[in-house]
């Protein structure tokens, strides 16, 4: 009995700081209950049982209430509000772009042309991959994806990650590709633009922040509630999923689930937009320069999908 007192006590001392772990051969406590002098063995039995039993059942119920307090975060990253169903997508399964969904954003556009060869769909992914290489005025090049289909109100949605090297501009946006050449903004916000809304723009010269934005083009350009939000995560190192709801009343933005910003959408006419996902090189956000360390390089979007309500 001494051995089996002695492995339970051992327990006792490692939990609590306590020494009853150490117990004479003949039965003798010494160390903190040595004063008895052996004459109360049992009472020390009883003592040390007592403070290796449970913790009352109230010690697991605080547990339980710090678990469910709320904390940033809580939110599930791809929820879609009540009253949505799924009007478009792509997982990007496959091993080439669906040219069925999407045609390629080409041309020059501020550092880098953009190419349809730079696009590519591969280990579940859409790739846009950003080089040196000169082609054009350019030495740099980019690639987009454009989707043919066009949307108004609804949640939009995307999971993607933005290269690490400083000089691109990343974006998941939606706006109206109504212009005479596929793929050039400034074309088509010559004709039927009305507004467009940036989700997500990353510039790579900061990973740990992006901006959201809406802006209105017809009938003269007008820019409403530009939000510049900061993360913990690094934007480079995982996907993250980035999120807008457009409605008549609001448009609200959301990042791993998480509203980051509100815009009165009852200022302007709502028109037909496509869905954008890009990556150029680019000046934006004070970048000096592109880290051709870090080339070639990819902007990855792992899905994207559309709601529209019911």
């Amino acid at each position: 009995m001494g051995g089996m007192m002695k492995q339970k006590l051992h327990g006792v001392g490692a939990a609590h700081g306590g020494r009853c772990e150490r117990v004479g051969s003949r039965g003798t406590p010494v160390g903190v209950f040595g004063f008895l002098g052996g004459r109360l063995p049992t009472l020390m039995l009883v003592l040390c049982t007592l403070a290796a039993a449970p913790k009352p059942e109230a010690g697991k119920a605080g547990e339980k209430a710090k678990t469910a307090a709320p904390v940033k975060g809580a939110a599930k990253p791809d929820a879609v509000p009540a009253g949505y169903v799924l009007a478009f997508s792509d997982e990007f399964e496959g091993d080439k772009v669906d040219e069925a969904k999407w045609i390629y954003r080409t041309g020059e556009r501020y550092w880098s042309t953009q190419r349809a060869e730079n696009v590519s769909v591969a280990g579940g992914a859409l790739k846009l991959h950003l080089k040196k290489e000169d082609f054009g005025k350019s030495h740099y090049t980019a690639g987009g994806a454009i989707s043919k289909e066009t949307f108004i109100h609804g949640f939009y949605q995307a999971r993607m990650r933005v290269p690490a090297g400083k000089g691109w501009h990343t974006s998941f946006w939606m706006m109206r590709n109504g212009g005479p050449k596929a793929g050039d903004p400034e074309a088509a916000k010559a004709k039927d633009a009305r507004q467009e809304i940036d989700v997500c723009e990353q510039d790579s010269n900061d990973l740990h922040a992006y901006s959201a934005n809406l802006h209105e083009w017809l009938p003269a350009h007008k820019s409403y509630g530009h939000q510049r939000v900061k993360t913990e995560a690094n934007l480079a190192k995982d996907f993250h999923i980035y999120a807008a709801e457009f409605d008549e009343k609001q448009i609200k933005f959301y990042f791993d689930g998480e509203l980051v910003q509100t815009v009165d959408a009852t200022k302007f006419v709502h028109g037909p937009m496509q869905v954008w996902l890009t990556s150029i090189a680019s000046p934006l956000n004070k970048t000096d320069a592109v880290d051709d360390g870090k080339l070639p390089e990819v902007a990855e979007f792992d899905w994207v999908r559309v709601y529209v309500k019911k």
